[in-house]
């Protein structure tokens, strides 16, 4: 049988296509009623390349029934060792369409609002309001809109999740409605680029640095580029969505800010982080100044940047 005519005889229709059986292995982690209610939930997820279209993906085979993403970006050749869309056939095209698409491949009774112009100050409180959980998936650099994003998921009372790719590792945090926000915990303020990003780096990982960056030099700040690899943004999405299913569902110990963890695969090591006064700690300040002198322009050891 040639291969057009295999494919044809083993493609489903999708009017045949039945929700309780395509997610029925999910059964026995979750109940019945468990898996009802993560169909009827709403997840949004800002930013569709490196760990945001993972997210999505691992959420669609969850069983979650309806999403907002949002992205501006066009898939391009440098995405293609990390990004779930990044493919030959994909080059030029929009990255929430060709998330968008996937997703329905897995499940074509998926409901998706595309916000193809990316996250704004005028279609922030759009995207969010309703949600029941925010799951960032922005650039690393995108300092602006991120701070906007968890602040008006604060106010909404959105739990957010942010999880970052790190080397060979992941590094996340939750933000719980009542708790401790993004900026009480970052405490960015107004400061330069530069600031910002060193108090993510520390913020995110006050544990522990990975210590097998071989070539420095690929850490670019002024382009806003950093090494990247697969693994972390693989491991990023399955801690992801462990942690949307508990909020979602409302059971399972939730380690909301300021506790943190960060695991490293390449060390095999997990480290816990606890800072009561996020960035405001002593410790974390002297950190943070060391790492913005190896941020500095003519540093030949600069600190390894997350690419999302």
């Amino acid at each position: 049988m040639s291969e057009l005519r295999l494919h044809q005889k083993n493609s489903m229709n999708t009017s045949e296509f039945n929700y309780d059986q395509a997610f029925a292995r999910n059964l026995g982690w979750v109940t019945p009623a468990e898996q009802r209610a993560l169909r009827n939930k709403t997840v949004a997820i800002g930013g569709m390349g490196g760990v945001g279209g993972h997210h999505l993906l691992a959420l669609v085979r969850l069983g979650i029934g309806n999403f907002r993403i949002a992205d501006n970006d066009h898939f391009e050749l440098a995405n293609f060792n990390r990004q779930a869309g990044a493919t030959i056939g994909n080059v030029g095209a929009s990255k929430t369409e060709t998330m968008a698409r996937m997703a329905r491949e897995i499940n074509p009774q998926v409901k998706i609002e595309i916000w193809h112009d990316g996250l704004g100050p005028d279609n922030l409180y759009l995207f969010l309001s309703g949600a029941d959980l925010y799951i960032d998936g922005l650039d690393f650099f995108a300092f602006d809109i991120r701070a906007a994003t968890f602040a008006a998921c604060a106010r909404l009372k959105v739990p957010a999740v942010t999880a970052a790719p790190l080397g060979m590792g992941a590094a996340w945090l939750t933000f719980m409605p009542g708790k401790m926000t993004f900026e009480q915990y970052f405490q960015w303020g107004d400061r330069s680029r530069v600031e910002k990003a060193a108090r993510f780096l520390v913020g995110l990982t006050p544990g522990m640095r990975p210590d097998y960056l071989v070539d420095p030099s690929r850490v670019d700040l002024e382009s806003g580029a950093g090494p990247s690899t697969p693994m972390a943004c693989y491991l990023c999405a399955g801690i992801a969505a462990t942690e949307a299913l508990k909020i979602l569902l409302g059971r399972g110990r939730i380690v909301c800010a300021p506790f943190g963890l960060h695991f490293d695969a390449y060390n095999s090591r997990m480290v816990r982080t606890w800072q009561p006064l996020g960035n405001a700690n002593p410790l974390q300040r002297l950190k943070i100044a060391v790492v913005k002198r190896r941020m500095a322009p003519k540093s030949k050891t600069p600190a390894l940047v997350p690419a999302q």
